[in-house]
């Protein structure tokens, strides 16, 4: 990340309690492992795109990880940390390495890798069996906000990046 403006750093700062709070404010409760669907990750994919992919990381890893703690799921803050940083930071990153014209590229590989490790951290928590019941919601999840971070970030990261460039 380098050097930080104090603009980026208060728009970092502000990414993270998004993802926090959109996490929070919608959940869809999953039919198997308690789990719920959320929109946090539309806003830690947006971070990664227009802050980059270390940023990406903290919004992910300190955004959604409190959302668990605070909403009761704090058995998933230690996987959350792991999966929704490494979610944010990889989105970020082949955001920024395929110069932009691919962020849908970026974002569906980003909700995909979630998928995958909440599995992995899943089949270690419970079971594999109990992992595998997961897999669709955490798609959907995916899918869905990699959609939504996109027209977010055709929305606003213009503006946002005129805000930070003043």
């Amino acid at each position: 990340m380098g050097k930080m403006s104090t603009r980026k750093l208060v728009l970092l700062a502000m990414m993270v309690a998004l993802t926090a709070v959109a996490t929070i404010i919608i959940q869809i409760p999953a039919i198997v492992l308690n789990g719920y669907m959320n929109f946090g990750d539309t806003f830690l994919m947006f971070t990664g795109m227009l802050l980059g992919p270390t940023a990406g990381f903290v919004a992910g890893a300190f955004g959604s990880s409190l959302a668990d703690i605070i909403t009761g799921y704090a058995i998933y803050a230690p996987i959350t940390f792991v999966v929704k940083g490494l979610e944010g930071f990889v989105c970020g990153w082949i955001y920024k390495k395929q110069n932009q014209k691919y962020a849908i590229l970026a974002t569906l590989t980003a909700g995909v890798l979630m998928a995958l490790g909440y599995f992995i951290g899943e089949s270690f928590l419970f079971t594999p069996a109990g992992a595998v019941a997961s897999i669709v919601g955490n798609l959907l999840q995916g899918v869905t906000n990699a959609f939504l971070a996109v027209l977010l970030n055709r929305s606003l990261s213009g503006i946002l990046k005129k805000v930070i460039a003043l």
